[in-house]
């Protein structure tokens, strides 16, 4: 078994067409025109809506997700993935700015959040700092809706993460690999 394995198949139960992955992807389309179920064998994966590593994405962790309703996929379209690598350990640390480039008024943080509104004096994000791990942001409270992938690095606006709004419900960090 590969350190990074996935199979993606057309239809719900892990019928139909399947492909096979075990490396970053950028254009799926070629191996099958829809996903309905996945199985992640191994590795911590993020998908994409659309090629290239656009659109919505969904970040999964092993094991089975019968239909796209389990890992909150807004529809069947999964286009580009990618294998998130642990070159963390076991350090968490990021920290969140309410202006853009990493101005105004900061906060640093190293564990999970089911509520920014309850943690934080501010719920809108506008740029970040991921010192240490990988997180996933969402763009409501208790793990839901809209997911955001970041990993070590600077983003200066929320439009770097992928996201249209800076609002953010909640975030955890990516602890299974």
């Amino acid at each position: 078994l590969s350190l990074f394995q996935i199979v993606f198949f057309e239809d719900k139960n892990f019928q139909g067409r399947s492909y096979e992955c075990n490396s970053d992807c950028p254009d799926l389309h070629s191996y099958f025109s829809r996903c309905n179920s996945i199985r992640v064998e191994s590795g911590c994966w993020v998908l994409y809506e659309r090629p290239n590593y656009g659109g919505y994405q969904y970040v999964l962790t092993p094991g089975e997700y019968p239909d796209h309703q389990q890992w909150m996929g807004f529809n069947d379209n999964i286009r580009s993935c990618r294998s998130i690598k642990n070159v963390y350990g076991n350090s968490y640390k990021i920290r969140f700015y309410d202006r853009p480039d990493l101005a105004g008024q900061m906060a640093e943080w190293s564990e999970d959040c089911p509520s920014v509104h309850e943690a934080f004096k501010f719920c809108e994000f506008h740029s970040s700092v991921v010192i240490d791990g990988a997180w996933v942001f969402y763009e409501l409270p208790n793990y839901r809706g809209q997911q955001y992938f970041l990993e070590r690095g600077e983003y200066r606006n929320f439009t770097d993460w992928g996201a249209t709004s800076p609002v953010v419900g909640s975030f955890r960090r990516i602890t299974e690999f």
